[in-house]
C-alpha cells in the first residue's frame, strides 16, 4: 500500500460501546469492530502514526501504534479526547450509543414480577464534540443507516460539521459483523462517491486512501 499517510497522526474509534445497567447486564449494539479495525489496518499500513480506541471487540488486533481498550461512551470520549490535540485525522468508525442508563445497580437488579422501568440519558457525541474543536482535525465520520441512507448521512455531515462521512446499510445481513460492506462517501461540497460491495479490508483501503486525497486537497487549498 502506498504510504498516503506518511508522517500523519491518525486517532480511530471502533466497535461498539457497552452501557452497564448492573453488574451482568448492558445496553449495546451489533457492531463487531470488523470494518474499524480494518481502518486502523489500512491507515497503519498508508504509514500513519495510528492509535486505536476500540470498544468491547473480539477482533485480531492490528499493527497499529497503540491500541486502547474501552467500554463505555463516556470512556471511548475520554481517551479520544486525551489523544485528539496531536491529531491530523480523526476516524469515528465506532458505533457509540446515544444514551446510557441514568443510574447503574451495583448489585444484580432481581425480577419482582412485574414492568421494568429503565431511565436512559443521552451520551456525549464524541465526533460532534471533535469536529467542534477550534483545531480540530481533518474529521471522518460513519453513518450506518436501516434506511434513507443518504438523507440521513447527509444531516449528519452537516449537523456536526464533518469534512467527510462513509455511509452504509445496516440490518437484513448487511453491514453489522459481516466480512464485507458497501460505502457512500459523501462530502460538504455535494459530492459522492460509491465504493462498491467488498472485503472490509480492501474496502478500508480504498477508504483510507480517499481520506489522503481529500485531507491533501484540503491542505493545499489552505496554503
Amino acid at each position: 500500500m502506498n504510504k498516503v499517510l506518511q508522517g500523519k497522526t491518525v486517532v480511530i474509534t471502533a466497535g461498539p460501546t457497552y452501557e452497564d445497567m448492573d453488574p451482568v447486564r448492558f445496553l449495546g449494539n451489533r457492531s463487531s469492530g470488523r470494518m474499524g479495525f480494518a481502518v486502523a489496518q489500512a491507515a497503519a499500513d498508508a504509514g500513519a502514526d495510528t492509535t486505536l480506541v476500540a470498544g468491547p471487540c473480539q477482533q485480531e488486533c492490528p499493527t497499529v501504534t497503540q491500541r486502547i481498550n474501552v467500554r463505555s461512551a463516556l470512556e471511548m470520549r475520554e481517551q479520544v479526547m486525551l489523544h485528539i490535540d496531536d491529531c491530523d485525522i480523526f476516524i469515528g468508525c465506532a458505533a457509540v450509543a446515544d444514551y446510557r442508563p441514568a443510574e447503574t445497580s451495583e448489585t444484580k437488579i432481581k425480577k419482582d414480577g412485574g414492568d421494568l422501568t429503565l431511565r436512559l440519558i443521552q451520551n456525549p457525541d464524541i465526533l460532534a464534540g471533535v469536529a467542534a474543536l477550534p483545531n480540530r482535525p481533518f474529521t471522518v465520520g460513519f453513518a450506518a443507516e436501516t434506511n434513507d441512507i443518504e438523507k440521513h448521512a447527509l444531516r449528519k455531515l452537516r449537523n456536526k460539521n464533518l469534512h467527510m462521512i462513509a455511509a452504509n446499510q445496516v440490518g437484513n445481513g448487511r453491514g453489522f459483523d459481516c466480512n464485507d460492506n458497501a460505502l457512500l462517501l459523501l462530502y460538504p461540497d455535494g459530492r459522492q462517491q460509491s465504493l462498491p460491495c467488498q472485503a472490509k479490508c480492501s474496502l478500508a483501503c480504498r477508504l483510507v486512501d480517499e481520506i489522503a486525497a481529500e485531507y491533501k486537497r484540503l491542505q493545499q487549498q489552505h496554503t
